[in-house]
């Protein structure tokens, strides 16, 4: 009988230890929740968390001030202002736009990279590109804001992505786009008091050009139908109206869910008659499902008319381009 009680024992003692050593467990996956939760980070496993460092962040933010891409803080914070510097970055230097601190960004500013897909990151993905769009008014370092020439080409990055990625026509040439009918599509009622063609600086454009891309790779599925007027002369299919527009970009999305965009040359801005411009654009991209693929290079064009102290595209269009 004594026996039997100590094994008893025993058993009950090893049965306590191991529910403990649960309970710890358990806690522990319970601060990581905890953490994720109100930090929108992920697990120290499942991010580049060097890159994230505040000494690694101040070092980019230092770079990109120097180059005039940056005007926030060094402050070693990774904000929705550094996203669209690091946007204005990779647009001038031919790197694929995400607004992010990828691999290949780090590596061009000799910095670790930072990319994490939470929810914090996706939201502030709609909040880079509407900072792009909307021009960042403050004056940089280094670039100086001014008006915009006639015939203009903005330099940008030589290295060698289209609805902001491809479109059902991507595979046969497309005629340069006509211009929409010469009423006005959808100007808001500040337009007069608003942006004219002459007011649109080189800045401004490129920016802007940044955020239509970075908004094709928004989660929010459709994002860049925001940027269309109410009605829009849509490639060569004619007038359609921004959601159509949007659900043509939804059904791109489920054809093709990854995308990559490069810019690949300069952007050329033409000034057109009615206050609009035509903005000109070699576009490189990679699209994937699975085990499709497909890559390739066009030249993308949308024509810009102001809408108050936005712009808005009223047409656009693309044809295949060489490599």
């Amino acid at each position: 009988m004594g026996r039997r009680l100590g094994i008893l024992g025993l058993v009950a003692g090893i049965a306590v230890v191991a529910a403990a050593l649960l309970y710890n467990s358990y806690a522990a996956l319970q601060r990581n929740d905890q953490t994720i939760g109100s930090s929108g980070r992920l697990p120290r496993s499942q991010a580049l968390s060097d890159g994230w460092a505040e000494e690694n962040v101040r070092q980019v933010q230092t770079k990109l001030r120097e180059g005039g891409f940056y005007s926030g803080e060094i402050d070693g914070a990774y904000s929705s202002d550094l996203a669209a510097a690091l946007t204005r970055y990779q647009i001038r230097n031919g790197l694929p736009i995400t607004g992010q601190l990828d691999g290949e960004t780090s590596k061009a500013l000799d910095a670790k990279p930072a990319v994490a897909a939470s929810a914090n990151t996706r939201e502030q993905s709609s909040e880079t590109w509407r900072r792009l769009r909307f021009g960042d008014q403050q004056t940089r370092n280094t670039a100086q804001v001014t008006p915009m020439p006639a015939n203009e080409t903005i330099a940008s990055g030589t290295q060698e992505p289209p609805r902001s990625a491809p479109t059902a026509t991507e595979d046969k040439p497309a005629p340069a786009p006509a211009v929409a009918e010469n009423k006005p599509a959808s100007t808001p009622p500040t337009a007069a008091a608003g942006l004219s063609a002459a007011d649109i600086s080189t800045e401004r454009v490129r920016d802007y050009v940044g955020a239509f891309v970075l908004a094709g790779l928004d989660p929010n599925v459709g994002s860049e139908a925001d940027f269309f007027a109410d009605r829009v002369q849509y490639y060569d299919e004619g007038m359609k109206d921004r959601e159509k527009i949007r659900k043509d970009l939804q059904r791109y999305d489920s054809r093709w869910p990854g995308r990559k965009f490069w810019l690949a040359g300069d952007i050329k801005v033409e000034p057109q008659k009615d206050n609009r411009v035509r903005v000109t654009f070699p576009l490189r991209y990679e699209l994937r499902n699975g085990a499709n693929h497909k890559s390739g290079k066009i030249n993308k064009t949308l024509v810009l008319a102001p809408a108050g102290n936005d712009l808005e595209i009223v047409a656009v269009n693309e044809r295949k381009a060489n490599l």
